[in-house]
């Protein structure tokens, strides 16, 4: 039985994903940056971190290689019980969020932020579809 991301932010949505990318374009630097996350029954474990150069806030990690043009690095962090997404409608873009079932942009106007969580499968639509 897997467990499911749970998304709120303004209305509560249900994705279905184990593991699920979330990418986005630092706000100063103009750098793109990858993580990828599995989501577990301890809380949403970060896999992977990918940055595609260096800057302020934006050090490779420990450890970090080189693959094509992005530094790639495994952190080493504790689970975290939920991750809290800024939606300020100031940097040009949000985040996007991409599972198996494809992707989708969080966050692009400001608002209030957006939480991802592990979810209970009980009651949960996995099929539902977020609310624009």
């Amino acid at each position: 039985m897997s467990t499911l991301l749970c998304l709120a932010g303004g209305k509560a949505i249900v994705l279905a994903a184990g593991l699920f990318t979330l990418s986005w374009t630092h706000s100063v630097e103009k750098i793109a940056w990858q993580e990828r996350w599995a989501v577990t029954p301890d809380g949403l474990v970060l896999r992977e971190a990918r940055v595609k150069g260096s800057g302020a806030g934006m050090e490779p990690g420990e450890g970090a290689h080189r693959e094509d043009s992005w530094w790639v690095w495994k952190p080493r962090a504790a689970p975290l019980a939920e991750l809290v997404l800024a939606s300020s409608g100031a940097t040009g873009s949000g985040w996007t969020l991409c599972a198996a079932n494809g992707c989708q942009e969080l966050g692009r106007e400001k608002g209030e932020p957006i939480v991802l969580r592990p979810c209970a499968e009980a009651g949960a639509d996995a099929g539902q579809e977020p609310s624009k």
